[in-house]
């Protein structure tokens, strides 16, 4: 394992924050983000080649799964066509990277985020640190960087996620391309995770080394090559200053698990990044711009970092920001997925927000990048009512509490918004968190919007508004209380 994996060592920008938590919890989430609430995510790359849904790369070399039997079936047995084989026909052949991103700004997205790499090891953009890239295999072309033109030539901000993180891609991944079936014709044959760049004579991956992209053989208890470890944070430090990213996401755990026995996490890793990211904003925008999203935050390092939660949200409402990432069908593309609704989506996202968050939501791609027509009508759907509604829902602030059953509040200045999840079927919305006995708030108006003023009453139990019969939208609707005295806003 030379050349790459010869590295220095990595040493942060120095700055205004060290690589120690006492210094990264001055951290303060720039309002860009506080503000945007709503971004997309592409979660592609070439493990939606078989179109069979998301840990293709791994579960292809576990023998009898249901991702290893498709595999076996369709393109041959791994130890003769790998990981390796599929990335070269991630062609994209039908992507149209325009197109797609004026749908996402008209879904009413502020900030996009591309998949820079997943557990597989590939990387999706014009790598420095890692030959099996995007720009030499498969599609020949730097598909983080056209996301991020595009994003920003329509007013974005712009990320990237990272998911080759040394404990997630060591232990789970990069194992199973060194194994062999248990069992069968091909028992004890090793998966092609033993080639080398002397192997590639002649063949169309000729001067690449498997080894850089399958790693060294090794188990899943054997802590990371420290080799491994430099080129991971010599690859985040090429995607930060090519990118000049906005959000930097790990699909790691920011804790110690050490009940299982072997190294998952990257404690020790997070506080150089998180420090070397945020100087390198400063120096490069006078102020620190940069939103860090990690799993599985440990509360004392909550205000360091943005705490993200993948497929699953906060109970109630967070002191600091934080956001859920999702998914309008699976991660990578499945032709069986099953899709969610706009209506879902919208829930979701007045949920989050409601409590201090933001939502990133994958739309999962065809291999050759072209999207399903029933993610993207809910686009459209999901676009139509921000157009009408988007001022309960961006650039907010939580209210003193989120929500009471089918009601969520956010406000916004001296305006309190409650987003209704139902709509009544006797014609009143009866709201008990903002009657007189609860809270001490002066309404002058309630406005429907899309409709305009309408009917209230309010005693000590409930305020009781009066809805038209006609709805002015599908999915939710958004009651605007102006008046004295409406809003107490979280710092």
């Amino acid at each position: 394992m030379s050349g790459i994996y010869d590295l220095p060592p990595f040493r942060p920008a120095e700055g205004e924050f060290d690589p120690a938590w006492a210094s990264l919890n001055s951290y303060e989430c720039p309002e860009w983000y506080r503000d945007a609430k709503f971004g997309i995510w592409s979660h592609w790359d070439p493990q939606s080649v078989p179109e069979r849904g998301d840990w293709y790369a791994r579960n292809m070399y576990l023998q009898g799964s249901r991702q290893y039997n498709h595999h076996v079936k369709t393109y041959g047995h791994p130890s003769e066509f790998g990981y390796k084989d599929l990335c070269r026909l991630w062609t994209c052949q039908k992507w149209q990277p325009e197109r797609l991103m004026d749908l996402y700004v008209r879904a009413g997205a502020r900030y996009f985020v591309s998949l820079a790499n997943h557990h597989d090891n590939f990387d999706c953009w014009n790598s420095r640190y890692q030959p099996w890239n995007a720009v030499n295999i498969g599609p020949k072309r730097d598909v983080v960087g056209t996301w991020a033109r595009l994003a920003r030539e329509r007013g974005l901000r712009f990320g990237v996620t990272v998911h080759t993180t040394p404990g997630r891609t060591w232990s789970q991944f990069m194992p199973r391309y060194h194994a062999c079936d248990t069992e069968g014709p091909k028992k004890g044959v090793p998966y092609d995770g033993r080639l080398t760049r002397e192997d590639g004579k002649g063949q169309w991956w000729e001067g690449l080394d498997p080894q850089m992209l399958y790693g060294p053989p090794h188990t899943a208890q054997d802590l990371p090559d420290p080799g491994f470890v430099r080129q991971f944070l010599w690859r985040v430090d090429d995607l930060i200053r090519q990118y000049d990213v906005d959000l930097l996401y790990f699909d790691d755990a920011l804790m110690w698990l050490v009940d299982v026995g072997v190294y998952l996490g990257m404690p020790d890793l997070a506080p150089q990044i998180a420090a070397h990211y945020y100087n390198l904003s400063i120096q490069k925008h006078g102020r620190n711009e940069a939103v860090l999203n990690i799993k599985d935050v440990y509360p004392r390092f909550a205000k360091a970092v943005v705490r993200d939660f993948e497929m699953k949200r906060c109970e109630a409402l967070e002191p600091y920001p934080w956001q859920t990432d999702t998914s309008t069908g699976e991660w990578h593309y499945n032709v069986e997925q099953k899709y969610r609704t706009a209506t879902n989506i919208l829930h979701e996202i007045a949920d989050v927000v409601s409590k201090n968050g933001n939502v990133l939501i994958n739309v999962p791609l065809h291999a050759d990048g072209s999207v399903d027509p029933e993610p993207e009508r809910c686009l459209n759907d999901i676009g139509d009512w921000m157009r009408l509604n988007g001022e309960a829902i961006y650039g907010t602030r939580p209210w003193h509490v989120h929500g009471q059953q089918s009601v969520r509040f956010t406000t916004k200045g001296e305006t309190l918004y409650a987003i209704l999840l139902d709509w009544p079927q006797d014609g009143s919305a009866a709201i008990g968190a903002l009657g007189r006995g609860e809270w001490g708030g002066s309404i002058r108006e309630v406005s429907l919007l899309g409709c305009g003023p309408v009917a209230f009453e309010r005693d000590a139990a409930r305020l009781l508004v009066t809805l038209p019969r006609k709805q002015p939208c599908d999915h939710a609707w958004v009651l605007k209380l102006e008046g004295r005295w409406l809003t107490q806003v979280m710092p």
